[in-house]
């Protein structure tokens, strides 16, 4: 990576100003003293992925499901205006008190503070690589994945929202590009670190050793299915994966892996290929208790769910448990578990549902607006 292409942009201190009336601009010492979780419940969060400047969209989420815009937020990068064929360009810390959003145009992440009563920009630091499209975080360790170029993964350490370059982070695919990577992700503990490659049908996963300081060399496994696309971790460590077989018609079907101490970062099959009988499978979700998965069939316009048993298999629920018009591509459930989002890219929509007891889904709201090429879902 050239030197004119390591971009570390600080806004430390910097409190961005809410759009709703009554609310202060700016973050106070005191923001994290007030009752109730305020920002850090109840909303949803997206981003523009605009071309002529990103933006993070924060809506909030009413008793009965609708959605609201609170307020947009400068990224401080630029989107590319179209598709990424991703999974997690918005993501939460674990702890839920940072957000990590790609400006895949810039080749930056930008990271924001969550405070109770606003939220900061903290950093805008160069993504390692080019086109970032999906970032993950565990225990102050957060990976980017990178599309383009060659390629790849990169590490850094997160301390107090500034994203800091590991040494020796940078790690690679399972070849130098063209793998047409979609997602990221750490499973529960921590210990696996695993990508999904669509071009490639292949699973990409690392090791991740002495409290995430060492990432392994990459170990590479065939993917059950075509078009590995998305992924969940159950709270078992249980894989769920979304497979689109291209896009075929009403082929698209979800896998499980599990990992285990004897093969450390192998993926083990645990489901092989449960079809969604629907089209093109993206973004897959898990409720917090680890029942039920839910699946955006985006040539379809619905989303599928599945049961997830404690063995890691799954098994089909329903194959259209919700209609959500207009090309369902990213999805996210509320940390209480009761409502599942979807981003509706063609309609330029969000979708909200309510999860029933028996993993049901039922409509609550739409919110319209959105502009082409949004991308990325996260709630709290």
């Amino acid at each position: 990576m050239q030197s004119s292409r390591r971009r570390f942009f600080e806004t430390a201190g910097v409190a961005l100003a809410l759009a709703a009336p009554g609310l202060p601009a700016a973050a106070k010492p005191d923001d994290d003293e007030d009752d109730g979780d305020g920002l850090r419940g109840g909303h949803v969060f997206t981003m523009t992925n605009a071309t002529s400047g990103n933006e993070l969209l924060v809506h909030a989420v009413g008793g009965d499901g609708t959605l609201g815009l609170r307020q947009r937020l400068a990224t401080h990068g630029a989107g590319t205006g179209g598709g990424l064929g991703n999974q997690g360009a918005v993501t939460f810390s674990r702890s839920g008190r940072f957000l990590f959003v790609v400006n895949a145009l810039s080749h930056t992440v930008s990271t924001f503070a969550v405070r109770r009563r606003s939220i900061v920009l903290r950093s805008v630091v160069d993504a390692g690589g080019l086109q970032p499209i999906s970032v993950t975080e565990h225990d102050g360790l957060v990976v980017v994945l990178n599309a383009e170029g060659a390629g790849g993964i990169s590490a850094f350490r997160n301390l107090a929202g500034r994203l800091h370059p590991l040494p020796g982070g940078t790690r690679p695919l399972s070849a130098a590009g063209g793998t047409g990577p979609a997602q990221v992700g750490f499973s529960p503990d921590g210990d696996v670190l695993l990508v999904t490659e669509k071009a490639t049908d292949k699973l990409t996963s690392y090791r991740v050793r002495h409290h995430g300081l060492v990432i392994g060399q990459p170990l590479v496994t065939a993917s059950a299915g075509a078009t590995p696309f998305g992924f969940a971790f159950d709270k078992r460590g249980t894989a769920i994966v979304s497979e689109a077989f291209g896009g075929a018609a009403n082929a698209s079907a979800v896998s499980s892996y599990v990992f285990d101490d004897w093969q450390p970062a192998r993926p083990i099959l645990r489901s092989a290929s449960v079809g969604t009988t629907q089209t093109a499978a993206c973004w897959v979700v898990v409720t917090p208790n680890g029942r039920f998965a839910y699946v955006t069939n985006t040539g379809s316009g619905t989303i599928s769910s599945y049961a997830v048993l404690r063995s890691g298999q799954v098994r089909l629920l329903a194959a259209v448990a919700a209609v959500s018009p207009g090309g369902p591509i990213d999805a996210a459930i509320s940390a209480d578990g009761r409502w599942l989002f979807a981003l509706n890219a063609g309609a330029g929509t969000l979708t909200s549902f309510a999860i029933a007891a028996d993993g049901g889904l039922a409509a609550a709201g739409t919110l319209g607006g959105l502009v082409a090429g949004t991308n990325g879902l996260a709630a709290n």
